[in-house]
């Protein structure tokens, strides 16, 4: 979900040329169409829009024209920084990290559950959904809410005895179109280092991959910090303005 760019796309690339057979969702499909007519017997797809009500119908049928379903792969998001706080954008964010994220999510999930099928959830979610981060408020906290459903979408298998593995892949900065062009960005990867690491997180059935290392060290020390210091802290994810 969410395979028409950056993390997404490549991965669609990389499962397709190893003989996977995929199902692709994006709202739009131009660059999903080149990869079914590259392997026509190994892809479909379908125009999803996750801020749409109909877009778990769509993904069943998706689903339907793959021949079912091992693994729900969730890509999907927007992202940038606000601190002027236009409420737009802010709605934005939510509406499509949040929402969204819980209406495929959850979609996948009933998939696994009501068929009987054992399977696994894996969603891209980020390193700045584990603090709050001033100058990206809404997009920091949408990616806190996938990892805290991700969490409670486990239990509730658990109690159902529902066969679904989780994994949360937190990269920090990929060069990906979400960034903005001609800006730094603190220990920025590219899609050729980030993407296999997210693969093999998904084979081994990690249940948190931070990508990488670095932002691993990171991500340790900032949780460390209390929150009456964290937030008096000059915290900014984008330099070189």
């Amino acid at each position: 979900m969410g395979a028409s760019s950056g993390i997404g796309l490549r991965v669609a690339e990389a499962l397709a040329s190893r003989g996977f057979k995929l199902g692709l969702a994006a709202r739009k499909t131009e660059t999903l169409k080149e990869i079914k007519d590259r392997y026509p017997d190994k892809v479909e797809y379908e125009a999803i829009d996750v801020t749409e009500k109909d877009a778990p119908e769509r993904l069943n049928r998706l689903i339907e024209r793959t021949g079912g379903m091992d693994i729900y792969f969730h890509v999907a998001g927007i992202g940038y920084d606000n601190p002027g706080l236009d409420p737009e954008r802010e709605a934005d964010i939510i509406d499509t990290n949040s929402t969204g994220f819980a209406r495929m999510v959850s979609a996948a999930y009933r998939y696994f559950r009501d068929n009987g099928v054992k399977g696994q959830i894996a969603a891209v979610t980020s390193v700045a959904g584990t603090n709050g981060i001033g100058e990206m408020s809404a997009y920091s906290a949408s990616k806190r809410m996938a990892q805290t459903y991700l969490v409670a979408l486990e239990q509730l298998a658990h109690k159902e005895r529902c066969d679904v593995a989780f994994t949360d892949i937190r990269p920090g900065w990929i060069k990906t179109p979400l960034l903005h062009e001609g800006r730094k960005y603190p220990l920025e990867m590219t899609l050729d280092y980030a993407v296999p690491g997210m693969l093999r997180a998904i084979a081994r059935k990690r249940r948190v991959a931070v990508i990488d290392w670095r932002w691993n060290l990171v991500v340790g020390l900032w949780r460390m910090v209390p929150n009456c210091i964290w937030t008096r802290m000059n915290v900014g994810m984008v330099t070189g303005r």
